[in-house]
C-alpha cells in the first residue's frame, strides 16, 4: 500500500507549499520589524524589556566593534552564554560583521569545550563572566586570539540589577573583569551606538550557523547552515502554527538552550518571522523563573522536551495555580520519546494544544510535526512540515523505497538542510546524498503520511534533550585503570525520555561502585553525559571481528532478568 499524501491532515489554512521563500536573512527581518514597529518589544528577560529598535542599535553597534577588533567575513565567533539578551545581540551584530555563529554549551567541560572551540576554528568567542576562567585556562590550546566577556545583570532592570550586585555577583563570580587585548561587551556598545560596519549584510547563501551535532558517527561534528535555512524553518513552523497564534503579539517562551537547533531554529528564527516577542530563560530548570514569566507577561507558546515537561508537571505551582497556565495556546516537545500521558495532563492545565515534533540538526530543523489543530495518533511524531518530504529506505538496501507499515531509515528533502560538516567531507557524503538527508533514525510511515521513529540507527542519545554520543562516554570509562571494557547506549527514563546506561567489565580481581564510576565521568564529562545507570558485566556482546554491538547490550539486563 503507498502513502497517501500527509497534506490531507495538514490544518485548514496550513499552505503545502511556501515557495518561492524571500531572498531574506533573519538580520533583514529583524531590520525591517525595527524599522516599521520599532518600539515593539522583541526580548523580555528578568522584568526588562529590549524594543525592536533598541535590539537593531545595539547589534548594529557590537559588529562594528568586532570588525573594529579585526573579525571579518566568515569567521567563526563562538558564543558560551544561556539565554539572556546578550546571546541574540551578539548573534545580530556577529551576522552583520559578516561571521558565523558557533552556540557552545556552557556545561561543557574544560576539555569538551577545548575540543569544540578547535573543531569549529573559533578565534572570538563571546562568554558570560561565569565561563571567563574556563575559557582563558584552555585558550593556549586554541586559536582563540580575544574573549569578549558580559555580566548578566547588564540587562536586568534597575532594581534587579542592584539586588544581584549586592547579593550575587561576587558570591557566585559574576563580576566582569578582563585582560588585555580582551573586551567588554557592554563597553563595545555603549562606545559605538550609533555607528555601523561599512559592509553589505550578509547574503541569503552565506553560512550563518554552525551547531554541534554527533550525526551518524559519534564524534561532534559542526553542521553548517546558511542564512536563508534559518528563515525558511521559521516560515514553515510559523505557517504550521496557523490562526491559532497571532503574528504580532503572541509571546513565545524562549528556554530552551540557543545552543541546541531547537531553541535556535525553531523557536527564535520563528519568532522573528512572525514578529512574535521572546521571553528569555537563561535556566530551563528554574521552574519559578517559568511561572513568574507566565504570571506576568501570559505567553502563548511553550517549547520543551519530555523532561521539561515532566518537570512542570510536578512542581506545587501547577496544582496550585492552575489559572496562571491558560495563556498558553501551544506547547510543542521534541528531542526525545514522550512520556505517556503527558499530552493529555499538559492539555488539560492549559485548555491549549499540546503537539509532538520531530527533527535534527542536520537538517535545520526542517521538521515533521503534530497537527495542531487535527488529528494525533499514539507515537508518532506528525507529517512533514510545507515542502518537508519524508521516505522510508531499506536499512540494508538503501535503494529501495518501502512501503506504508515498512522499517526503514527515514531519509529527509527539504530546502533547508545544512550544507555539510565543517571540514569533514567524507563524514558530509555519507549524510548528504542527491539532496537527501539520511538522518539514521529508524522508523516507518503509516498510510496517512504520519512517521513514527522506533530505533536509532545511529547511536545518538538523548537525555533530556540535549545529545550524548556513546563512543565518547566509553573513552572516559575505559580510562579507568579498573575497567577492561565499556558499552553505552540509550535506555527510556520516565523522567528524562532516555538516560545514559553503561555497561561495564571490570579487569580481573578489581572492584568498583557505581558510585565510584559516575565520580570519575564527572571530571571529564557534562553532567548530563554521565550515566544514571551502571552495570557491571562478565563480557560485552561483539561482533566476530571484535566490535562492540550496541543494539545487543539491552539483551544482557535480559538475560540477567531471566535468570534471576
Amino acid at each position: 500500500m503507498a502513502v497517501q499524501s500527509p497534506y490531507n491532515r495538514y490544518d485548514k489554512g496550513v499552505p503545502r507549499s511556501l515557495r518561492p521563500y524571500p531572498a531574506r536573512t533573519l538580520v533583514d527581518l529583524v531590520g525591517k520589524t525595527a524599522r516599521e514597529v520599532p518600539e515593539s518589544p522583541a526580548l523580555f528577560f528578568m522584568g526588562s524589556t529590549l524594543k525592536y529598535c533598541d535590539l537593531e542599535r545595539q547589534s548594529d553597534a557590537f559588529a562594528f566593534a568586532l570588525v573594529e577588533a579585526g573579525v571579518r567575513k566568515g569567521d567563526r565567533v563562538a558564543l558560551l552564554m544561556p539565554n539572556v539578551p546578550q546571546m541574540i545581540v551578539s548573534e545580530l551584530g556577529i551576522w552583520k560583521a559578516g561571521a558565523v555563529v558557533v552556540p557552545l554549551n556552557p556545561l561543557y567541560t574544560s576539555q569538551e569545550l577545548e575540543f569544540a572551540l578547535n573543531e569549529c576554528e573559533a578565534e572570538i568567542a563571546v562568554v558570560l563572566a561565569l565561563f571567563y576562567g574556563k575559557v582563558k585556562a584552555i585558550q593556549p590550546k586554541t586559536q582563540l586570539r580575544r574573549v569578549i566577556a558580559t555580566g548578566i545583570k547588564e540587562y536586568l532592570p534597575p532594581v534587579k540589577k542592584l539586588l544581584f550586585t549586592l547579593l550575587k555577583e561576587k558570591k557566585e563570580g559574576h563580576g566582569v573583569r578582563v585582560e588585555s587585548p580582551d573586551l567588554l561587551y557592554s563597553k563595545m556598545i555603549r562606545q559605538n551606538l550609533g555607528k555601523k560596519p561599512s559592509l553589505s549584510l550578509p547574503l541569503p547563501g552565506d553560512t550563518a550557523l554552525f551547531l554541534f551535532s554527533g550525526g551518524t558517527t559519534g564524534k561532534p561534528k559542526c553542521a553548517v547552515s546558511s542564512h536563508d535555512s534559518l528563515v525558511m524553518t521559521g516560515m514553515q513552523v510559523s505557517a504550521w502554527f496557523g490562526d491559532v497564534l497571532i503574528k504580532g503579539k503572541d509571546i513565545f517562551i524562549l528556554n530552551m538552550p540557543l545552543f541546541h537547533a531547537y531553541a535556535q531554529v525553531g523557536v527564535m528564527a520563528t519568532g522573528f518571522v512572525g514578529r512574535h516577542p521572546l521571553a528569555l530563560l537563561a535556566d530551563p530548570r528554574n521552574m519559578d523563573d517559568l511561572f513568574e514569566t507566565i504570571r506576568n507577561l501570559k505567553p502563548a507558546l511553550l517549547p520543551g522536551v519530555p523532561t521539561f515537561f515532566n518537570a512542570m508537571l510536578r512542581h506545587a505551582t501547577v496544582f496550585g495555580e492552575k489559572s496562571i497556565f491558560g495563556c498558553l495556546k501551544i506547547c510543542v516537545s521534541s528531542a526525545g520519546p514522550l512520556t505517556p500521558g503527558i499530552r493529555e495532563r499538559i492539555e488539560q492545565l492549559t485548555g491549549g494544544k499540546f503537539i509532538n515534533a520531530y527533527s535534527l540538526t542536520e537538517a535545520t530543523v526542517a521538521t515533521v510535526l503534530e497537527p495542531v489543530l487535527g488529528l494525533k495518533k499514539a507515537g508518532a511524531t506528525g507529517v512533514p512540515a510545507p515542502d518537508v518530504v519524508v521516505k522510508i529506505l531499506d536499512d540494508q538496501d538503501e535503494k529501495t523505497e518501502l512501503q506504508v507499515g515498512e522499517t526503514g531509515e527515514v531519509v529527509i528533502c527539504a530546502p533547508q538542510l545544512m550544507k555539510g560538516y565543517w571540514g569533514r567531507p567524507e563524514d558530509t557524503a555519507a549524510v548528504l546524498r542527491n539532496g537527501w538527508l539520511y538522518t539514521g533514525d529508524i522508523g516507518y510511515l503509516d498510510n496517512e503520511g504520519y512517521l513514527y521513529i522506533v530505533d536509532r540507527k545511529k547511536d545518538v542519545i538523548k537525555p533530556g534533550g540535549f545529545q550524548v554520543w556513546p563512543s565518547e562516554v566509553e573513552r572516559v570509562i575505559c580510562s579507568h585503570p579498573y575497567v577492561l571494557d565499556a558499552g553505552v547506549s540509550g535506555v527510556f527514563d520516565d523522567y528524562q525520555g532516555e538516560a545514559v546506561k553503561a555497561w561495564v567489565v571490570l579487569r580481573e580481581g578489581r572492584q568498583m561502585t557505581k558510585d565510584e564510576l559516575r565520580h570519575w565521568c564527572r571530571k571529564e564529562l557534562a553532567v548530563f553525559k554521565v550515566p544514571k545507570a551502571v552495570a557491571f558485566v562478565d563480557e560485552l556482546p561483539k561482533s566476530p571481528i571484535g566490535k562492540l554491538l550496541r543494539r545487543k547490550l539491552h539483551s544482557i539486563d535480559e538475560m540477567v532478568s531471566e535468570t534471576s
